[in-house]
């Protein structure tokens, strides 16, 4: 949900050299889609999803507290698994 002026900012900041980032900011649909908009702040809830070639999603998960980081190791090894 990001604007761009804050993904341009990442993408910076992290020296990401290999990642597109996108938005949903205009009309919230990847989270409604997924099931994490938070329609009152308009926010996502912190979550990870790995999606193979097929588009079918081979992991999730929704952490429970938007401040709290996401087990990144499984979500990795998850998408390591698909190779």
């Amino acid at each position: 949900m990001d604007l761009p002026f804050a993904r341009k900012r990442w993408v910076k900041e992290s020296q990401a050299t290999s990642v597109t980032t996108l938005s949903y900011h205009q009309d919230a649909s990847f989270g409604m889609a997924y099931g994490v908009l938070i329609k009152e702040l308009r926010l996502l809830s912190r979550a990870v999803f790995v999606i193979d070639r097929d588009r079918h999603v081979a992991y999730t998960e929704l952490v429970p507290e938007v401040t709290d980081p996401p087990d990144y190791e499984a979500a990795l090894k998850a998408a390591r698994d698909l190779v």
